[in-house]
């Protein structure tokens, strides 16, 4: 007779699959889809237009192969090229600009007895459950009153202070044992050396696991660009054009959209094991 937890892992095994299939199927499409040519994608969408009450017939793969939706974006038509670029800067300035904030922040809040300590942590707290709506007009107005506003500072600085990972890494710096720290005092090094070779490296996987999820968040950034760039349009990253490509169908946008999902799925692969092993840390914890 079967054992009946070995049933319910297979059970459970199937269901993920399926979940997992249903998830990553528009994810293949966009990139099958991104393979066929100008003409057949722009007959697809329109195909699409026509017939909004009914579901278009499945197309799992191009008529014929092609790469001319890459040549448009990546040669002839730099529009997509210029906002591409955008959020490369907007990513990349705010995964380099917190990781000299974020980590200094968290190691003095976990490991360090200050006047206030607690109220600060408190308020940070306070800022990660505030949605960007809350905090919107306080930020435009600082930013006015600062004379970033309509500049690309605007999105980048308030995104330096993210309070969630502020938090997360300071959770998992709390609970390291402060004997590394006294015992690494005792050998000479100072709280600046510790933090850089004892603390840093201890904390690598929680520190890949906020790495990747900073930088989902700042590349898929919307309603700060739309917020604080209202009337710097080529200052505006690739995420706030999609509903503008997608409005009058150019035949490439597929190309586009499987430009823009590679860098996020690089870097998930890159850091999947820290990620992974970030929670399970977290949860032993």
């Amino acid at each position: 007779m079967r054992n009946p937890k070995s049933l319910r892992i297979w059970l459970a095994r199937i269901a993920l699959t399926l979940f997992a299939v249903i998830i990553l199927l528009p994810m293949v499409q966009t990139f099958l889809y991104s393979f066929s040519s100008i003409p057949e994608m722009q007959g697809l969408m329109e195909q699409r237009g026509k017939r909004t009450e009914t579901w278009m017939d499945l197309h799992l793969s191009p008529h014929q192969i092609s790469l001319g939706q890459y040549e448009q974006v990546l040669v002839k038509d730099d529009e997509i090229l210029h906002f591409f670029t955008n959020s490369v800067i907007y990513a990349a300035a705010i995964l380099l600009g917190q990781a000299f904030v974020i980590p200094a922040m968290a190691f003095g809040l976990s490991k360090f007895k200050f006047r206030g300590r607690e109220t600060l942590f408190f308020m940070i707290v306070m800022l990660m459950l505030l949605p960007f709506q809350v905090t919107m007009v306080p930020n435009v107005l600082t930013l006015r009153f600062m004379g970033l506003l309509e500049t690309v500072w605007a999105v980048i600085l308030p995104m330096l202070f993210a309070p969630f990972f502020i938090f997360l890494l300071r959770q998992y710096m709390i609970a390291l044992p402060d004997e590394l720290l006294e015992a690494s005092s005792i050998d000479g090094a100072g709280p600046f050396r510790s933090f850089l070779w004892i603390v840093l490296p201890v904390c690598r996987p929680v520190l890949g696991a906020a790495a990747a999820l900073s930088f989902a968040e700042s590349w898929n950034l919307v309603e700060q660009p739309l917020t604080y760039l209202s009337k710097s349009e080529m200052l505006m990253p690739l995420s706030t054009r999609f509903n503008q490509m997608m409005a009058g169908s150019q035949g490439y946008e597929f190309a586009g959209a499987a430009l823009y999902i590679l860098p996020a799925l690089l870097i998930y692969l890159f850091f999947q094991e820290d990620i992974l092993a970030g929670i399970q840390l977290t949860e032993m914890k």
